[in-house]
């Protein structure tokens, strides 16, 4: 085979996506079988507040408590160093 039976064999990617029919992927087609009969609800873009958290709790409370488990494990560790310099 020559070099130039290999070009006209090559795949024309312009050639492809100037197609004007373009087949949906297995993926969609399924899809739009299931919501066909039933349709999706609406789907917000963001949660509602009230499923936001667990317990309502603000971001302020949980930073405190991030922030002390810090402050405690520093103490314990130079508490531990300290007994051990003896």
């Amino acid at each position: 085979m020559s070099e130039r039976d290999d070009e006209e064999r090559e795949f024309d990617l312009t050639w492809a996506d100037g197609a004007e029919h373009k087949e949906p992927s297995a993926r969609a087609r399924m899809l739009a079988a299931r919501w066909k009969d039933n349709p999706p609800g609406p789907v917000p873009f963001r949660a509602d507040p009230e499923y936001r958290g667990s317990s309502g709790r603000s971001s302020w409370v949980s930073t405190a408590v991030v922030l002390g488990c810090v402050a405690a494990v520093i103490v314990l560790l130079g508490y531990v160093n300290s007994r051990g310099s003896f």
